[in-house]
């Protein structure tokens, strides 16, 4: 069976920043299970993915446009330290989710000085290429419920 939309695809994975470094891998663990055209994974890899088979070997570069994004400098704000209402610690790395007119954003802090905090609201990854090594493992039709759902059921996938 061909990966294509509405089929759910299985994958190992290894994933390389643009000098090589590993991001994220699946090796040694449990596949990555997806539902094909649902928006499970990022654009790039999934256009990689279709029309492969099961033992497939895929190397592909995803450049950010299709992978997280460019990196948007007016995604970067200095925000007064009291607009963390609530947080004894604020420290440089710290994960937090604004609610924002757009919507809920998450935010990670960049720099503390005096007062005043740096956040960014761009993805870690965005702005970067991502190199994948992945091996297609499994291919199988999805069910009508994770269709109408938008993500895989059962093993692998999300539990109802």
């Amino acid at each position: 069976m061909t990966i294509a939309a509405n089929k759910v695809a299985s994958i190992q994975y290894t994933v390389m920043d643009e000098e090589g470094q590993i991001i994220d891998s699946s090796e040694g663990g449990e596949p990555l299970v997806f539902l094909v055209g649902a928006q499970n994974v990022i654009q790039g890899l999934e256009e990689v993915l279709i029309g492969k088979n099961v033992g497939d070997k895929v190397k592909a570069t995803v450049e950010p446009a299709k992978a997280y994004g460019e990196y948007n400098p007016e995604g970067v704000q200095e925000v007064p330290m009291d607009a963390f209402e609530g947080v004894d610690d604020i420290e440089t790395g710290m994960a937090f989710t604004a609610e924002t007119e757009q919507g809920p954003m998450n935010l990670i802090v960049t720099a503390i000085e005096g007062d005043m905090v740096t956040v960014d609201g761009n993805h870690p990854l965005a702005g970067k290429a991502l190199t994948f090594d992945v091996t297609v493992e499994a291919v199988r039709d999805a069910t009508d419920e994770e269709m109408a759902h938008g993500h895989v059921h059962g093993e692998g996938g999300h539990q109802h």
